[in-house]
């Protein structure tokens, strides 16, 4: 098949795209920036594209003559990111009509079970995808994914970060819902395998443990070799937590902000809806994924760091880039509120 991989530079794409040429497809992918084929192995064994999925030109050129697509772009990193989604997937859509795709698979977040006008504006604006891509005429799948853990992968670097930074950590009473974290490599799995597959609607992609975020923190902190104390926090608003956690992460602020807020609620497969592999055994445990991803080797398994991973998700002389100096971090988090603030 000739798929077509939006978001290959990102995250996911980046360890999709080797996946996808070893099970014999050939892959177009994309960026939102001019091509940069030696950043990535695979680089010169796909066709590149350059699409900014809101302009609808380029959107147009990256569809062309393809058999399928996987969408993995979202634009969590800056303000504004619920309608330049919207309108990305509305640009796919007709693109994808168009052409005559009969295959899109969009990676989505897992949906709390809760009214909608109860939901985070995250989750919002991935359910706001899904609705506008399932309006596509070919078959349309949607992979709903929790906390993906993995070196690099952001809502897993964001843990990483806020589970080794303060000695004393104080936890909010509503973080104390039940999340379901998944490997990478299940991840990378579901997609290559619903890409070829006929099944439509939405799916849940969790692996086999269900903790809460105290947990979550914890079993990070011990593969890291950190110990911590965590105490509950009865008061504390989602809306001084969201922005201050934001600002003590080295992940991008917006991107932070956005995914605090959806900590709220369980973040959990919703029964006989979840994803199972068909073409091998069981899915990592969550201790097994969070191994890999702090010890394995650079680029031996998708848990493992690449070198194309943004580089605030890289440790700094083998300490969790955490622990940097709080006033050069405190400066360097605030300059997006400045930015801002000028706008």
């Amino acid at each position: 098949m000739r798929i077509l991989v939006l978001g290959a530079t990102g995250y996911i794409g980046s360890r999709l795209v080797p996946r996808l040429l070893a099970d014999g497809h050939h892959v177009v992918a994309t960026g939102s920036s001019n091509p940069d084929p030696d950043r990535f192995l695979w680089g010169n064994r796909v066709t590149w594209q350059r699409c900014d999925i809101t302009k609808a030109d380029q959107v147009r050129a990256a569809v062309a003559r393809v058999d399928a697509i996987c969408f993995l772009v979202h634009t969590l990193d800056r303000p504004g990111y619920q309608e330049r989604d919207r309108t990305g997937a509305v640009n796919v859509r007709e693109a994808a009509n168009r052409e005559g795709v009969g295959r899109i698979v969009y990676l989505s977040g897992l949906v709390p079970e809760k009214p909608r006008d109860e939901l985070s504006a995250h989750i919002t604006s991935r359910l706001e995808v899904e609705e506008e891509l399932d309006l596509a005429e070919g078959t349309t799948l949607s992979l709903r994914a929790g906390v993906v853990i993995g070196a690099g992968s952001t809502s897993f670097e964001v843990v990483r970060h806020l589970a080794s930074l303060l000695v004393v950590q104080p936890i909010p009473l509503w973080l104390l819902s039940r999340v379901q974290p998944v490997a990478v490599s299940d991840v990378v799995d579901a997609l290559a395998t619903e890409l070829i597959s006929e099944r439509t609607g939405a799916v849940d992609l969790g692996g086999p443990d269900v903790v809460r975020y105290p947990t979550l923190l914890r079993l990070i902190g011990e593969e890291l070799g950190l110990w911590r104390w965590r105490v509950p926090l009865v008061f504390a608003p989602l809306s001084v937590v969201a922005p201050t956690s934001a600002l003590l992460s080295t992940a991008p602020f917006w991107t932070v902000a956005a995914l605090v807020e959806s900590l709220r609620h369980d973040m959990v497969c919703r029964p006989g809806r979840q994803w199972s592999p068909t073409n091998r055994g069981s899915m990592l445990t969550l201790r097994e994924a969070i191994k890999l991803a702090v010890n394995a080797q650079a680029g031996t398994v998708p848990e493992a760091p690449l070198a194309s991973d943004p580089a605030w998700t890289r440790s700094r002389d083998g300490a969790p880039v955490s622990v940097r100096s709080g006033l050069r971090l405190l400066s360097h988090r605030f300059a997006p509120l400045i930015r801002a603030a000028r706008r």
